[in-house]
């Protein structure tokens, strides 16, 4: 092997968590390379997080002004829209502004004029402190593996054959189809569900579990099927696509309870899996865990290693942009010489469709099986006085404590903006604040954070 470059840090993976972790070291005086195949910032600001939002902020509007003349007393009659395509095409084009119209070319230029040097190009682990960028040879003393997850796709008879998206596909094409199948309820398929909805797709959600957000509070989940269907999408649970196959017209699914859709497209959202195929952890004697995950302790180190780190997705925690920038935090204050612990018990979930749901902490279910000694109360969004005068249809707080600790273990919501609110409930359960002292918290009238004073005087 010719000589090398050796660098302080390498980082293998150029995502949310490697754009940034490569920021905070380069700032710190750290010679660091980034190896990215793709593109650098990940698939956040140009196929998920960033282009979603700008698509919900759409539809959000275009049907308050479908029903500006019986929401708030906005107008006395109903205001004329343009048609669905016409419309569907201007968010289109306002969201791929603000996806930088998919180029990381400023994302690099800001990395390397910190000095970072950025390889694009797929990286692989060819030796102890060594990574092959693409065919050049790059050296490290330490390594972080932030190389994110792929898509899952579901074993269906038929599926593979036809050409189906994903939700990079979906945020990135001008398409609006005229009726569409989604494969998962999960965040992904319920935010793309009502987006094609309020555009006038024709929509089809099909979710394997007895109800949407399978891993959330039942009743919050229930809230989000009704609005949903309010919206027009058919929500089907507790079935699986048996088989798909091509029909005149598009495609047929058919379900095991005996149902079937027709449809011009098919969106699979049937979650993530980490990325750790292909990249050479053998090379280093690591293994991933069942789930192909890289488990780390809480320096956010691989299990077992000293020099070898791993952020975001690839490690099977929480899979949110905001993980991967929290580990990012963990990790570069860690190897600029500062001894910072990350904690995974208060990360906010969010799905922002709307009305949103936001979570944080554990479940009724998760903490009952994990063996506390459970206490849950309840309030409706909508019986406060900021969602009296908004007229909210949808809206519940559910609160989950621990009645011997006398904590909040967690939190969940779905209503108007619930995403804003939840971090009341994070810091709580983050800080393990006692019920006594979050009671006495004055809240501003009015707004919804009010909600969560009915239910913690009853926990307490």
């Amino acid at each position: 092997m010719t000589s090398m470059d050796t660098y302080d840090v390498a980082i293998l993976g150029g995502g949310s968590a490697g754009e940034y972790i490569a920021s905070l070291l380069a700032d710190g005086g750290k010679r660091v390379a980034v190896v990215e195949a793709r593109l650098v910032g990940g698939e956040c600001p140009y196929f998920a997080c960033i282009p979603s939002k700008a698509m919900l902020a759409a539809a959000e509007l275009r049907h308050s002004i479908r029903h500006a003349a019986v929401m708030a007393g906005a107008v006395s009659h109903p205001l004329a829209l343009d048609g669905d395509r016409e419309a569907y095409a201007a968010a289109v084009a306002r969201r791929d502004v603000v996806a930088e119209r998919r180029d990381d070319a400023g994302a690099v230029e800001r990395l390397r004029a910190k000095g970072v040097s950025v390889l694009k190009a797929r990286g692989r682990i060819e030796a102890p402190g060594v990574l092959d960028a693409g065919g050049t040879h790059i050296g490290w003393r330490d390594l972080v593996i932030a190389t994110g997850a792929r898509f899952h796709e579901p074993s269906i008879s038929g599926l593979r054959a036809m050409p189906t998206w994903t939700s990079e596909d979906f945020y990135s094409t001008g398409e609006l189809p005229a009726s569409a199948a989604i494969i998962g309820g999960g965040a992904v398929g319920c935010e793309i569900a009502q987006v094609l909805a309020r555009f006038g797709c024709r929509v089809t959600l099909v979710q394997h579990a007895p109800q949407l957000l399978s891993r959330e509070e039942p009743a919050v989940a229930a809230a989000l099927a009704t609005a949903l269907r309010d919206d027009a999408v058919d929500v089907r649970l507790g079935v699986e696509v048996a088989s798909v196959s091509a029909v005149p017209g598009g495609m047929e699914l058919i379900l095991d309870d005996g149902t079937s859709a027709t449809v011009e497209r098919i969106i699979v959202a049937a979650g993530k899996r980490p990325n750790t195929s292909g990249i050479g952890l053998e090379r280093i004697g690591i293994e991933p865990d069942t789930r192909g995950a890289l488990p780390v302790d809480d320096r956010c180190r691989v299990a077992g290693r000293t020099n070898v780190w791993a952020a975001g997705d690839v490690t099977g925690l929480a899979l949110y942009t905001h993980t991967a920038n929290y580990h990012a935090r963990t990790i570069g204050a860690n190897l600029l010489g500062r001894d910072v612990r990350a904690d995974h018990r208060a990360i906010p979930r969010g799905v922002y469709t709307e009305p949103a749901v936001a979570s944080v902490g554990l479940t009724s279910v998760a903490a009952r099986a994990e063996g506390h000694d459970v206490a849950v109360a309840t309030f409706p969004l909508t019986e406060t006085a900021r969602g009296f005068v908004r007229g909210d249809r949808i809206g519940l707080l559910v609160l989950v404590a621990d009645r011997s600790a006398r904590v909040l273990l967690g939190a969940a919501a779905v209503g108007s903006h619930v995403e804003e609110l939840i971090g009341e409930a994070a810091l709580a359960i983050r800080a393990k604040v006692p019920l006594d002292v979050l009671v006495d918290l004055v809240h501003p009238f009015p707004t919804y954070s009010e909600a969560y004073e009915p239910p913690l005087r009853e926990l307490r």
